[in-house]
């Protein structure tokens, strides 16, 4: 069944998409602005073993690939790495909007998400969308750094040959991303890059005026 875009808008008027390249801030602005306004978080990462097992191999096959280690998991070219993000992501994708029709009934839900331009113009008005940028250059080490991501950080250290697999991973991501990261800045949507001389707080703040959400 396929829903006409103004029927999914409208279901979707009470969720604000933080979305962006990795190592934006997403995640730190979602949870900002949840602190400050008292709007839940919503984060597609978080729910995606909630999502595959209620998945299947016929219809989302990309969820359901399973890797013998991290040397076959990286040891794909980056061609067919990308591939796998971009449809893992969209069979995930339909999860997501089904929980959000739900979840955002009776009030406003930050989702904190992977979205292309196209699916932000699909799924959103762009009044409640920010695109969150950083250039995406070295990604692993920033997701290494990160404590939310150190099951990442563990599996990547895993391989092998771990300097290849981080080459593999850094040239998916840079590939998946550079043309994102140039279309956002040239599109209709709000956006900040990462800056860190600006706080938190601020960058927040920002966020909260582009939604209207700021007093």
């Amino acid at each position: 069944m396929i829903f006409q875009d103004n029927i999914v808008k409208e279901y979707l008027k009470n969720v604000y998409f933080i979305t962006g390249t990795p190592c934006g801030g997403k995640t730190t602005v979602s949870r900002a602005l949840s602190k400050t306004y008292g709007i839940p978080v919503y984060d597609i990462d978080e729910r995606f073993e909630e999502h595959q097992k209620m998945s299947d191999a016929e219809h989302q096959p990309n969820m359901n690939k399973e890797f013998k280690d991290a040397d076959e998991f990286f040891g794909r070219s980056v061609e067919e790495y990308k591939a796998w993000l971009l449809q893992n992501t969209r069979e995930q994708l339909d999860f997501v909007i089904l929980d959000l029709i739900r979840l955002s009934k009776d009030g406003p839900i930050l989702c904190d998400c992977h979205l292309t331009l196209e699916q932000a113009n699909t799924l959103s008005d762009p009044s409640r969308v920010a695109f969150m940028l950083k250039e995406p250059k070295d990604l692993v080490e920033d997701y290494c750094n990160r404590p939310d991501h150190q099951g990442f950080n563990n599996f990547i250290h895993s391989a092998t040959d771990y300097e290849k697999a981080k080459a593999t991973c850094n040239e998916t991501l840079t590939s998946l991303n550079a043309k994102h990261y140039h279309d956002v800045k040239n599109s209709k949507f709000f956006w900040l890059e990462r800056d860190n001389a600006r706080s938190v707080e601020d960058t927040a703040e920002l966020v909260a005026k582009h939604f209207g959400l700021a007093k």
